[in-house]
This record gives structure tokens, C-alpha cells and sequence, in this order.
């Protein structure tokens, strides 16, 4: 009987992973001197219970990019459906993406560390933010985060909406 209901909860807990929203919010971070942080609890709860290993590779805008595995495997299949005989930009991008990409575990404290080269490709110095970006957690150096919206004003950010999402009909 016991045996029947670990199944079962072990069920819910799978499509409970399946069911999760993408990453959401902002949060601070301080990087030690040995290059490693502590995650969030408020991102640390928006994964999966027992996720122990993560991706961070080379981001745009001069952040880091860090996945869960399962989506840095879907990421992993487009990268492999590039072409690097076609042309010099496929192959850049492939090595951007894939050859600047590293294995993270949680350390018995629970921190993860940042390669020097990865924190120097994205500028890191001891604070840092961590933003929710659905699939994915941007690493920013706090000071780059905040310049990045200094001059974003909400017309702006309005006028940017409209045309990437379209109003589609519906009043907001």
C-alpha cells in the first residue's frame, strides 16, 4: 500500500515541475571573494524540489544566462540544428553559446560559483542581481542592472510593449 502512494506523490511532484511558471523577479545577490554566491530562496523556490546542477553561459547585453538542465537541453537542440560550415556567424555563435557554457552545482552551502571567465565576460563584481526571464536567470552586475533601466521610462516601456506584443484587442 505505502508503495502505491509514493507513486502517487511521486506523480504530483513531477507535474508539478511541468506545471511551474517561469522564472519571475528581481533579486540581490553578493558575489565572496572566491567567486561564488548564494541563490535567492525566492528563485531557489521557483525550481524544481532537488535541483542540484544548473547551466550559466554567456549571455546578451553583457549578462550571464543560467538554466535549469531540462531547459538548457532545449536551447542545446536548436544550438545543434546550427550549421557551423555555413558561415563564420554560425560558428560564433555556437561557440559563444555553447563553448562559454559551464556546469554549476550548489555547494554543500548551497552557493554556486562563477567561472572568472564567465564573471569577467559579464563584468561581475560583488553585488550582483539575479532577474527571472521566463526560461531563464539573468546574472547582471548590479550597477549595469540599474543602468539599464535609468533611462527607461514608462512611455517607453510602453511604446516597446505595443510593438513587440501588440495591443491585441484588449483593453489594459
Amino acid at each position: 500500500l505505502m508503495l502505491k502512494w509514493e507513486k502517487v506523490l511521486l506523480c504530483v511532484r513531477k507535474w508539478k515541475n511541468y506545471l511551474m511558471a517561469g522564472f519571475l523577479g528581481e533579486y540581490e545577490a553578493t558575489v565572496d571573494a572566491k567567486g561564488r554566491f548564494l541563490l535567492p530562496a525566492g528563485l531557489k523556490k521557483q525550481m524544481p524540489e532537488g535541483t542540484s546542477v544548473l547551466v550559466i553561459n554567456r549571455g546578451m547585453d553583457d549578462c550571464l544566462w543560467m538554466y535549469l538542465l531540462n531547459d538548457w537541453q532545449k536551447v542545446e537542440e536548436r544550438l545543434r540544428e546550427v550549421n557551423p560550415y555555413d558561415s563564420r556567424e554560425n560558428r560564433m555563435v555556437r561557440k559563444a553559446l555553447i563553448a562559454g557554457a559551464v556546469y554549476a552545482e550548489f555547494d554543500s552551502a548551497g552557493r554556486i560559483n562563477l567561472s572568472k571567465i564567465l564573471s569577467d565576460y559579464a563584468g561581475l563584481d560583488k553585488e550582483i542581481v539575479l532577474a527571472g526571464d521566463i526560461d531563464k536567470i539573468e546574472i547582471w552586475d548590479k550597477t549595469k542592472y540599474q543602468q539599464l533601466f535609468e533611462s527607461l521610462t514608462s512611455e517607453k516601456l510602453s511604446a516597446m510593449a505595443s510593438s513587440i506584443l501588440g495591443s491585441g484587442g484588449k483593453a489594459g
